[in-house]
């Protein structure tokens, strides 16, 4: 008698029907597999159509700049490429708030902070050459007093675009990727911009305004403003770093 015949006289019945199950699953497994690699298409080379596209975008900023003005040709050209940024890379400023908290990973939170790191470079260069050339500094209308009611909206904002799965760049970069969900949140989003808009005489007189407007350059300086945005910056990005490495110490 073979070995093979043995061992299935002498083990348990239900072990070899776990055997056998086993088995048969396996192969059903393998045959589906192979089944969908077989019925999958190979992908179409769309190279046509992305130069269609992106000849419609070329002629829509020049009609652009020539009927309406050249900033609306610069606001075609920059929206659209600032879109295909978001889409290729997945950046997403929900995403470098959420997945610290849910999957540990800070390589978009990281990112963030990096931009901002450039932006300020860049806005203060801009503010303090017009400062200096004794021309209206630009931005200042974005000077607004800061209070408890900033951190509560900033917290409920926070709520809403983790719940609606993007804030508003990365909602609009959903529904042009075909996401029918987002659809849903832009339509709410639009309603609270304009019940926002209606109520903001309001909120400004009883909340906002009560708060200090705080500019960094005329407190530290325009050295030291840089210095310090820079310096909150890099702390941020370590502890962000040291987050995701702790995080993976926990999981291995």
């Amino acid at each position: 008698m073979s070995e093979e015949a043995v061992r299935v006289i002498t083990e348990e019945p239900s072990d070899a029907s776990s055997r056998r199950s086993a088995q048969t699953s396996s192969r059903r497994s393998s045959r589906r597999s192979t089944r969908r690699s077989v019925e999958r298409k190979p992908k179409q080379d769309q190279t046509i159509y992305g130069l269609g596209v992106l000849a419609i975008v070329i002629a829509v900023g020049i009609y652009l700049a020539a009927a309406v003005s050249a900033v609306m040709g610069i606001f075609w050209v920059t929206g659209i490429a600032f879109g295909f940024i978001l889409r290729r890379t997945n950046f997403c400023f929900t995403a470098s708030m959420r997945d610290p908290i849910m999957t540990g990973s800070t390589s978009l939170t990281k990112a963030v902070l990096i931009a901002f790191a450039i932006t300020s470079i860049g806005f203060v260069a801009i503010q303090y050459g017009s400062a200096t050339a004794g021309l209206p500094v630009p931005g200042m209308g974005f000077v607004v007093p800061i209070s408890f009611a900033t951190a509560a909206g900033a917290f409920l904002f926070g709520i809403g675009m983790v719940l609606a799965g993007g804030c508003a760049s990365g909602t609009l970069m959903r529904i042009g990727e075909g996401y029918g969900m987002q659809l849903l949140s832009i339509v709410f989003f639009v309603f609270g911009s304009f019940w926002a808009a209606r109520d903001m005489g309001w909120w400004t007189l009883n909340f906002i305004s009560n708060g200090p407007v705080i500019h960094l350059p005329a407190v530290f300086g325009w050295g030291g403003a840089i210095f310090v945005q820079l310096l909150i910056i890099g702390l941020l990005y370590i502890a962000a770093d040291k987050w995701e490495t702790r995080k993976q110490e926990q999981e291995s």
